[in-house]
């Protein structure tokens, strides 16, 4: 039987990769990009671990956390690119298993909750790591389930998108090179 993961986060390329990422540790993973979708997806998912953005469009990360609660007793990582003190010590207090700051190396989310599930990962014999990362840099190949992500990039266009002048051009912010 494999784990369930339900990771919960809005902007769609960081879903995508941590939902890839987790499935290749062997996890059983869905993604809800809104609180709302996410508290629906539990009752028939029914995971072990949530992975749960602190901001989201609908409501904060705590909400959702005390929604999930009323249906599922589960694990909780709590990532977010807005840490403050409050924000930490809430989520001790509500008893998140791990809080993760964006940027975050994706080794770190899976060590978090295979950790929380009960799963020993082994590195692979001989596996070096920056290698692999730079073979798949210099690598155009399409199917790598991965998508760049740089957290700058999506926040400048939110800036962009929040502020009341409009964009000086409209040249992507991120091209596909």
């Amino acid at each position: 039987m494999l784990n369930k993961v339900l990771v919960v986060e809005d902007e769609q390329i960081l879903a995508q990769n941590l939902g890839a990422y987790l499935e290749a540790q062997g996890l059983e993973v869905r993604v809800a990009h809104d609180g709302g979708k996410a508290v629906a997806m539990v009752q028939g998912f029914s995971p072990d671990v949530v992975v749960l953005d602190f901001r989201l469009p609908d409501m904060d990360g705590f909400q959702v956390l005390d929604a999930v609660r009323q249906h599922r007793d589960c694990h909780f990582v709590l990532i977010t690119a807005h840490p403050t003190n409050e924000v930490c010590e809430r989520a001790v207090q509500l008893g998140v298993s791990h809080i993760l700051f964006k940027p975050f190396p994706l080794a770190e989310l899976a060590r978090a909750v295979c950790d929380l599930v009960g799963i020993r990962r082994e590195p692979r014999a001989g596996a070096n790591m920056s290698e692999g990362f730079v073979e798949r840099r210099q690598s155009r190949n399409e199917n790598f389930p991965l998508q760049l992500y740089d957290g700058s990039w999506l926040m400048a266009d939110r800036r962009r998108m929040s502020s009341l002048s409009p964009p000086v051009n409209d040249e992507p912010l991120l091209t596909g090179e």
